[in-house]
């Protein structure tokens, strides 16, 4: 079992940055990857970006290429957000995979056990 809660969300005025952290309880020596999904207003949820807990590698959605950047430590996973757009609304969601797995990294929502309740991030023009 694992716990996950997200902070750091809220209204920014586009071109600006957050800074979205997301702390792990429990299993955590277990975690295989983490990753940040979003969902905007009627849309569905969908990847953002995702790090190995082994390695650190990581993979961006190509929206949040070059603004996003995603790291963790120890038992907490963080998502800089710079240069925002209005595009970029929608509650944050932070996941976790418990399979321990060596230097893997998912990008499907089926590959995520454990979710956060989510943080809202809506930028403004």
């Amino acid at each position: 079992q694992a716990q996950l809660v997200e902070s750091g969300g809220g209204l920014v005025q586009v071109g600006a940055s957050l800074r979205l952290s997301c702390a792990a309880s429990g299993r955590t020596f277990s975690i295989g990857a983490m990753g940040w999904f979003r969902q905007a207003p009627g849309k569905e949820r969908e990847f953002v970006a995702a790090v190995s807990w082994s390695s650190g590698r990581t993979a961006y959605a190509d929206s949040v290429k070059g603004r996003f950047t995603i790291s963790r430590d120890n038992a907490k996973m963080y998502l800089q957000m710079n240069s925002l757009k209005p595009e970029d609304t929608a509650v944050y969601y932070c996941a976790a995979d418990l399979s321990a797995r060596i230097n893997w990294i998912g990008t499907r929502e089926g590959e995520y056990d454990y979710w956060g309740q989510g943080t809202p991030v809506t930028v403004s023009s």
